[in-house]
Formats: C-alpha cells, structure tokens, sequence
C-alpha cells in the first residue's frame, strides 16, 4: 500500500503536526508527502514529494485574515490546474490535514481521503463552538478539504475519533523554567500595534516574534524578534505565559508546559473562535481583540498563576496505526478497542 500523507502549509500547527506523524507513517507504510501553502517557518526534516501553491489564507496586520490579498493571491485556475494534475491515482489512501489540492483531486477521482487535522476535531460532535454563529466560516471548514472519514486532534478528547493534542517531542523533551517575561505570537496583528498595547504595561517584559520583521529591536521592556523556531521555543520554555492567536498547537504546547496563556482569535476566522472557545474551558483567558482600551484585562491575566495541570499523553503511533487499520479493515474502531486487539 502507498499513502500519500498531505499538509496544509498556512501557519506553522499543520506542520509541527507533520514533524512527530511522516517518520511514524514511513515506519508503518511507503509515504510521500505533498505539502501546499507559503507560510509556515517550520522546516520539514524529510522529502516532499509534491509542493504546490495550493489555496491558503493570507494574514493581515489588523487582527485578521486578509480577504482582499487572500483573494488576490488565490489563483482559482492555478488551483484547478493542480488539482487536476496532481498524480492522486498513483496512492491507495490520502491522508489529509486540512491540504485541499490532495483532497479535491482525492474525491475527483474516487480515491479514498482520510482527514487526519485539527479542523475535523472542530467540526466534531461535542466540540466547543463559540456564542455566534458564522455561517460563512463553517461552510469553509466544511468543504475546503472534503474527506471520506475524518480523525481529530484537540484540547480534549470529546468523542472517540477526537485525540488529544499532537506535541513535538522538542516541546515534550523542554526543560522549562520562568524567568518572569511573556512570549507573544500575534501574527495578524502589526508591529505598531502590539507595541502600542503592550507599552501600556512597562513593568512587564515581553518577547514578540513577529512575521512583519527581519530583525531585532527593542522598544522599552517590549523585544521584537523576527519569527525562528528554536528562539520562539526557547523563550516558550523559559516564560511565565503566551500572549497569542486562537491557534491550536500554540496554546496547547504552551498548556502542555504549565503556562499562563491569553488567546486572541483572529477576526475572520470561525475556527480560531472554536479554538477559544476551548481554551477557555481549560482555563485560558480569551480577549476579543487587541487594543488599548484591552489593557486592564491583559494586566489582570499578568497577575494572575498559571491554571494547567493537562494530560497530553504520546499516542501518535497509536493513532496512526489505527487510521491505517480501520481502513485497511474497513471497520470503525475506537482506540479502546483497537488498543484491546493488539
């Protein structure tokens, strides 16, 4: 049997993802990997097989997605044409993380398509949702990568074909420590702006990755450091709390390591308001936006202690086995039950 395992490459949680789930699934099964998209910093270890352009959103700087420039640079026709010339029948299963060229061409041809993502969770049964309703937004994550069968990853296993998060083994082999600052990933957001709110509070250290610069400065007790992995990861490891989007793998690391977190989802974006809205049932603290006028929120949550105690167990293996079995099976264990047969 070939797969061929496909990505999602806006933002960095699909590929973070992909660090600990390709080497398990080239241990079990031949894989090659597609991956589509232009934003992620996080670079992939291992071959890729296809790389494409792919339908990705654009991040803004006024704390959402950039409709006008993610319409700009959607090329529908380079799209179809990837989609259309993508060699999909030459894989037995696609497993799919939210990647929509592999999961079109998947259902143009009949091929069977497994979604294996974060989206799945959060359009799972008993997943948390927010208080509005976006028609829009759930129409998107609906159908921007269709599958047959989907598998999900969340804050809480709230059904059993939701897992809890997937955290790399560099987050999990962390030796933390608090030196009292606060690690701060706001990407749709601009420099200007998050300076203009954090100096609000120049007692406070903070240590900002931002993709809108290409190198360090300072402004009062506020770093601004252009995004690196092992920069971001260290200072992960080493502060009292986050300061980020509504994202999924952000927030979760940062539970995973005991940290404070303080989640802003991005206007725009339905699936950044679910993620807030589980967050904050762990205990998160969730602003709506980022403004002056949010600055006694941010310094109530400063003064606050940390509430995580989570239990984000290593069952990567474990679930890529079982995806692999139940289709190999063609049934619909739970991981009890695949777990009771091994």
């Amino acid at each position: 049997m070939k797969i061929l395992y496909a990505i999602q490459g806006t933002g960095n949680g699909h590929v973070a993802r992909a660090l600990e789930i390709v080497p398990i699934l080239k241990s079990l099964v031949e894989t090659d990997v597609l991956i589509s998209g232009t934003q992620s910093e996080l670079d992939l270890p291992f071959q890729i097989n296809h790389q494409l352009y792919g339908l990705g959103f654009i991040f803004g700087q006024k704390g959402g997605v950039d409709i006008i420039q993610t319409l700009k640079k959607a090329r529908p026709l380079h799209f179809l044409r990837e989609v259309n010339e993508l060699p999909i029948q030459k894989y037995d299963l696609v497993i799919n993380d939210f990647e929509p060229v592999s999961a079109w061409a998947a259902k143009a041809k009949g091929i069977p398509c497994i979604g294996l993502s974060h989206q799945a969770a959060v359009l799972s049964e008993g997943a948390p949702l927010p208080n509005h309703k976006d028609w829009l937004g759930l129409t998107v994550l609906k159908n921007y990568a269709p599958v047959n069968f989907a598998y999900g990853f969340h804050f809480k296993s709230y059904n059993s074909k939701v897992f809890s998060p997937v955290i790399r083994k560099q987050i999990r082999n962390l030796t933390t420590s608090n030196h009292g600052h606060y690690t701060v990933y706001l990407p749709a957001y601009s420099d200007a702006t998050i300076i203009d709110v954090l100096s609000q509070l120049p007692k406070t250290a903070w240590q900002v990755f931002s993709k809108h610069t290409k190198k360090q400065y300072q402004q009062g007790s506020i770093t601004i450091n252009p995004v690196n992995n092992e920069a971001f990861t260290q200072s992960l490891a080493s502060c009292e709390g986050i300061l980020c989007g509504a994202g999924f793998e952000a927030p979760a690391e940062a539970m995973y390591l005991g940290k404070k977190v303080l989640v802003i989802p991005m206007s725009n974006q339905f699936e950044q308001h679910c993620n807030a809205a589980g967050a904050e049932q762990l205990g998160a603290k969730v602003l709506p936006y980022l403004a002056v006028n949010q600055v006694p929120e941010i310094l109530k949550w400063v003064n606050e202690k940390s509430v995580f105690e989570v239990n984000f167990p290593d069952q990567t293996e474990e679930i890529c086995k079982l995806v692999l079995y139940n289709f190999k099976n063609n049934v619909d264990l739970s991981m009890n039950e695949f777990l009771s047969i091994k």
